[in-house]
């Protein structure tokens, strides 16, 4: 199976990892990042390809609706939509002002919801949505407030999507990555914060992102058709763990 795939955010880590695969089984790809710098490496890296790349700011529901109609003139309605769109912040509770706070939900939760609008209004038979969380949407990771929050909603987003939508054959689920070795990861963890992570995960390693990548895939494919509004945990394990023995 393979269509018309939107990625938000799909310049580099897990966004990139799924462009390539996706365009590897035969979809079309749109990428839509808001990073020039990105943009200019996914081109470099995807050259050749059927891929549109497109500067936007998933925030700015003008930009969007503008990308998605230079998405769709290029290679048609869209059938899936990928929420990869985000950053992230470790800054304790306290020390996180109101700034911060909405400008992290503004990115990672309502520019997904933006997106999300805008493409599923463009799809024309059934689809697939599927947004990229964090298992810090779940448990309550030290410096995650912000981070944390907005990955927490866009988890409820997902469900009450996949509820609302799938009388229209628009299947909605998210993917939740643990620790992915992506150039936002390594900009956030400092070595003492990778042995922490890895002391918890019980197959004691960070994920790659080709490996998000593959879970998306299958949600996005056929494989996956009776897949809805399942958060699908992709972390080696953390989310499952309690006490670990040391090695």
């Amino acid at each position: 199976m393979s269509g018309h795939a939107v990625i938000t955010g799909g310049a580099s880590g897990i966004g990139l990892a799924t462009a390539r695969l996706l365009l590897s089984f035969g979809w079309q790809v749109s990428v839509l990042d808001q990073s020039r710098d990105a943009l200019a490496g996914a081109d470099r890296t995807l050259r050749g390809e059927e891929v549109l790349l497109v500067e936007t700011d998933v925030t700015d529901e003008e930009a969007v609706e503008e990308a998605l109609d230079e998405a769709e003139e290029a290679f048609g309605p869209p059938f899936g939509l990928v929420n990869a769109a985000g950053i992230a912040r470790d800054v304790p509770f306290e020390e996180t002002d109101a700034e911060l706070f909405r400008q992290v939900l503004e990115i990672n939760l309502t520019g997904a919801f933006i997106a999300a609008k805008a493409t599923v209004l463009r799809m024309a038979d059934g689809g697939a949505v599927v947004n990229v969380g964090s298992v810090s949407g779940l448990r309550g990771n030290a410096g995650r407030v912000a981070y944390g929050a907005s990955k927490g909603g866009l988890i409820t987003m997902t469900k009450v999507m996949a509820a609302e939508l799938g009388p229209r054959g628009i299947r909605v689920n998210a993917v939740l990555p643990g620790p992915i070795d992506t150039p936002l990861v390594r900009e956030l963890h400092d070595a003492e914060q990778r042995r922490i992570w890895r002391e918890r995960i019980p197959q004691r390693r960070y994920g790659e992102p080709e490996e998000v990548a593959a879970a998306i895939h299958f949600l996005l494919s056929e494989a996956g058709s009776y897949v809805n509004g399942h958060c699908l945990s992709v972390d080696g394990g953390f989310l499952a763990a309690g006490i670990l023995r040391p090695d």
